[in-house]
């Protein structure tokens, strides 16, 4: 398994002591990443306070029937938004964010590797973001954890003011 970037580990910091402040609580539906953001945050600091979970929805079976992911591509803005909305539900989180995209070294979806779709649900809104990350599979699945726990810690901080 890669190493996790030290700046997703500082995020995840972060972000417990904004879950600490805030009394939020973070969910998380990943695909390429295979767990590696739900293990980030999971070493985090008192992680069982406010990490709700996580579900690695790797085959488009468990996307399209536990997440809810429409029929289609599932590397879409769709499918990482009904991932996010769907695990907030399931785990009654306050935020939540899906992942899907692909990490190479093949294209998905007529995806090139390193496409990466994001997607961040609170209770009042879901935002998506896509992505494109340099470099071979290990790096771009470093980067995509990376950006995924700095997404949550913007909307923690969004939640927080």
């Amino acid at each position: 398994m890669p190493s996790v970037p030290g700046r997703a580990r500082d995020h995840a910091e972060e972000l417990a002591a904004a879950a600490d402040r805030t009394g939020i609580r973070v969910a998380v539906a990943e695909s390429l990443t295979s767990g590696q953001i739900a293990a980030t945050l999971g070493a985090a600091s008192n992680s069982g306070e406010w990490f709700r979970g996580g579900v690695v929805a790797y085959s488009r079976a468990v996307k399209h029937r536990v997440l809810g992911v429409p029929e289609g591509p599932v590397v879409s803005a769709a499918a990482a938004r009904a991932m996010a909305e769907g695990v907030r539900t399931l785990f009654e989180a306050t935020l939540a964010v899906g992942v899907t995209g692909a990490g190479g070294p093949d294209p998905q979806d007529g995806q090139a590797p390193g496409s990466v779709w994001f997607a961040v649900a609170a209770e009042d809104a879901v935002t998506t973001e896509f992505r494109v990350f340099e470099g071979d599979p290990a790096q771009i699945l470093d980067q995509v954890i990376e950006y995924a726990v700095w997404l949550l810690l913007g909307a923690a901080r969004g939640t927080a003011g």
